[in-house]
């Protein structure tokens, strides 16, 4: 028998050749498609990129990450092959005159994080056949436990955005967590955990909302993202404890997520708070 490239066959590699030729066509948004076997974090990849003069559409995937990083720089690091762990890098605020698409206001780039959680829930639901809900900002819910989370960040004038799902991951491998606890598609039941096709439809929903998006000039109720994020978004209606980034927090319901992208708090007094950054907790 011929020497195999992986040792584990139920986590097959992901094939640059394969997802090149679908992915990036005459006119699409992906210009270039990297697949690593090892990376220390997409997103520092990208970013390098992006500082380099990298054009947008790039996009870096990674069959195992060595020093993934999460909001407020947690580090985790990923089974080879278990999920998919890649990241992207867009121009928002560049000019497309052959699109046809305006530099996107400054204020409007808080919804791309949230604009990748409607692509990502859309694709496992669809592909895996699992139920998926987002938890404001960045998470992406299976249940009540995370299965994903996405972190946004600038590097020059560029925006990388970074997603990190677990696919196959056993629950021996699973991160460890100090707010919701962590799941994966394997152990929610879903029908397929082959992570080419789900990364097809997560690129290409990602395309479609951006194209959107950016056709919109950012207003993200005009191109319909607001009310397709407020439909899958599990935080409002829920009562929250929100741990701010100055070290205060905030508690009440959450009722809303505004045409900017924060979420509206309404606390015991009847005042609203809008919140554009922090660590949500679902309060049972």
């Amino acid at each position: 028998m011929a020497a195999s490239g992986y040792t584990d066959l139920d986590r097959p590699p992901l094939s640059e050749r394969a997802l090149s030729r679908a992915l990036i066509q005459p006119g699409a948004l992906w210009t270039r498609l990297e697949v690593r076997p090892e990376t220390g974090s997409t997103n520092a990849d990208v970013a390098d990129a992006a500082r380099d003069g990298a054009p947008e559409g790039l996009v870096i995937v990674a069959e195992r990450q060595v020093t993934g990083r999460g909001r407020r720089d947690r580090q985790w690091v990923s089974p080879a092959r278990a999920g998919l762990y890649q990241s992207v890098l867009l121009r928002p605020g560049v000019a497309d005159p052959e699109r046809g698409w305006p530099a996107a206001e400054p204020r409007t780039l808080s919804w791309l994080p949230l604009l990748a959680g409607v692509a990502l829930a859309d694709a496992v639901s669809r592909v895996a056949g699992v139920e998926a809900a987002l938890k404001w900002p960045n998470d992406l819910l299976v249940g009540d436990r995370k299965c994903a989370g996405i972190l946004a960040e600038m590097a020059g004038d560029a925006v990388v955005v970074g997603i990190g799902l677990n696919v196959s991951t056993r629950a021996d491998e699973l991160p460890a967590t100090t707010g919701v606890p962590a799941t994966s598609l394997g152990l929610s039941g879903a029908g397929t955990l082959d992570r080419d096709p789900l990364l097809r439809a997560l690129l290409r929903g990602l395309e479609r909302w951006y194209a959107g998006w950016r056709e919109a000039g950012g207003d993200a109720e005009m191109c319909g993202l607001l009310g397709e994020y407020q439909r899958r978004c599990a935080t409002i209606g829920r009562r929250v404890r929100v741990l701010l980034p100055g070290g205060g927090e905030l508690t009440g319901e959450a009722v809303a997520v505004d045409r900017d992208g924060q979420l509206v708090i309404r606390t015991v007094d009847a005042a609203e708070h809008r919140v554009s950054a922090g660590d949500v907790l679902h309060v049972r």
